[in-house]
This record gives structure tokens, C-alpha cells and sequence, in this order.
């Protein structure tokens, strides 16, 4: 099952860049990004009654909170950052760069989440950045 949510998951995040940058034209890139977030806010909490688990909020822990929170905050700021690149640049150019988040990503679990790095994702890794910079420049 998460592997067919995690290729809807890219089928989808390749849709937002799409409609993002025809809908965003003309357009302030934060007033967009706060009318994304809007949406998004209607759908998430749209499926918690709709699969019936808002009582659950009281039972997450503040360490869960406080991880939310600053996960929430570093998503607002990658979707500001997000949209204006998707304004001022080429759709083909900055999802590549956007999604170096995988490079990165891979990076940080190995740090703080002291998750496995292995040869294959560190070739992985290489070949992902190289194939952002010969798509980019």
C-alpha cells in the first residue's frame, strides 16, 4: 500500500507544479502559497472527520507537538520559497532543483535519524544531483 500511495504522492506533487505555475501568473507568489494552504488546510481536516479522528488530538504528546509544529513551519517556508522560484523561474528548472529535498533528505535521516546510508544510496544520491545539474544548467 505505500507504494501506490507514494506513486500518487509524486503523480500528484508533478500536478501541483503544473497547475501552480499556470494558476500563479499574475499573481503575488505568497498570496498564492497562503491560498494553497488554505485548501490544503479544508482537505487535511476534511479527512480527519471524515474518517472520524479528531479525538485523537488529545492524545499527542508534546514532543509530537513541537515536532509538528517546527515540521509545519519548515513546510511554509519550502512553499513560499517554493512558489516564488515557480514564478520567477522555468517550471523545468525548479522542480528539478526542489527535489534535491531527496539528496537532502537522505543526508539528514543520517544524521539525526541515524537511518542506514548505503552504497546504494549514495550512488543514488550522486546520480540524483547530477542529473539536477545537467538538467539545470
Amino acid at each position: 500500500m505505500w507504494l501506490l500511495l507514494a506513486i500518487l504522492s509524486s503523480i500528484f506533487a508533478a500536478l501541483t507544479s503544473i497547475l501552480a505555475k499556470v494558476g500563479i501568473n499574475g499573481v503575488n507568489s505568497t498570496l498564492a502559497t497562503a491560498i494553497r494552504t488554505v485548501v490544503v488546510l479544508v482537505m487535511a481536516w476534511g479527512m480527519v472527520f471524515v474518517t472520524n479522528t479528531q479525538s485523537g488530538i488529545l492524545e499527542i504528546s508534546k514532543k509530537s507537538w513541537i515536532f509538528l509544529i517546527l515540521s509545519g513551519i519548515a513546510t511554509g517556508a519550502s512553499w513560499l520559497c517554493y512558489f516564488k522560484a515557480l514564478q520567477l523561474g522555468d517550471a523545468s528548472k525548479v522542480v528539478p532543483i526542489d527535489k534535491l529535498s531527496i539528496v537532502i533528505t537522505l543526508v539528514l535521516a543520517f544524521v539525526f535519524l541515524h537511518e542506514q546510508f548505503t552504497m546504494k544510496s549514495i550512488i543514488g544520491s550522486i546520480l540524483i544531483t547530477a542529473g539536477t545539474l545537467f538538467m539545470v544548467l
